[in-house]
């Protein structure tokens, strides 16, 4: 069950460092000098900044919830791209259900429509972006906030980066592939240990988790996701990509 939510990302990842393709789907909200080869793509939306840039330092900030399957394509894309777009990609662990609630947005849950739709499109955007999902026989209706505050606990240990995303891959598995549970402390401790973490280190990040700065922290970026609500329409859901321009701002939004 593993090796199949694994291999499809490495052979997308093998792909991309050899024929140095940059193909996906853009959604410019202003034009900038510094933003070069935006492309639409007439395939499914999955709401991903194509960037192709010149110059160096530019910032991207992706906010993001491991509930979020758009979140997880988001994610894997901006980090297969990064080094042919020449961007800093920052990761901000963001709390889904505080956005849904502050933007007067409802879960797609409550909106049949929606969930159906959901379900062939994920599907689609799976296939494309090679990233593997898996459609579960029943909806998941636990809630994400001891999640997100275990991943923000660990963006706060790890300055590097690194093992952020490797923790939050690895929820992301085991949520929308392998259909396991993410909020019990067993699973979270599981995670850890899958992402390279010692059982004395995830001991620490989990008692970290349930301290009062991690959740005002998680708070914090939940509330500057929130603030995008207006910008044309996004702050809605997650993932939310914001790159940094010193002329351009984009704001990129889907749950």
């Amino acid at each position: 069950m593993i090796d199949r939510c694994v291999r499809p990302i490495i052979k997308k990842r093998l792909k991309i460092d050899t024929n140095k393709e940059s193909r996906s789907i853009a959604l410019p909200l202003a034009s900038s000098p510094g933003l070069t080869d935006l492309i639409e793509d007439s395939r499914p939306t999955v709401t991903v900044l194509l960037l192709k840039m010149f110059s160096s330092g530019k910032v991207v900030k992706l906010y993001y919830d491991v509930a979020s399957p758009y979140s997880w394509l988001a994610f894997e894309v901006l980090f297969r791209y990064r080094s042919i777009w020449n961007i800093d990609l920052k990761l901000k662990p963001a709390y889904l259900g505080g956005v849904i609630h502050g933007s007067g947005n409802m879960p797609p849950g409550f909106i049949p429509n929606k969930i159906q739709y959901m379900a062939s499109d994920l599907k689609l955007l799976s296939e494309y972006f090679e990233v593997p999902m898996v459609k579960s026989s029943k909806p998941y209706e636990s809630d994400s906030l001891v999640p997100m505050r275990f991943v923000t606990a660990v963006a706060e240990q790890d300055k590097e980066g690194d093992l952020l995303e490797r923790v939050s891959r690895e929820l992301w598995k085991r949520m929308w592939c392998t259909h396991q549970d993410i909020t019990q402390p067993a699973s979270l401790i599981e995670v850890g240990l899958n992402a390279g973490l010692s059982t004395n280190e995830v001991e620490e990040i989990l008692t970290l988790a349930k301290s009062q700065p991690i959740k005002d922290k998680l708070k914090s970026v939940t509330k500057e996701a929130l603030e995008f609500k207006g910008r044309s329409g996004w702050g809605l859901g997650l993932p939310i990509s914001q790159p940094q321009y010193d002329h351009y701002s984009s704001i990129l939004c889907r749950f």
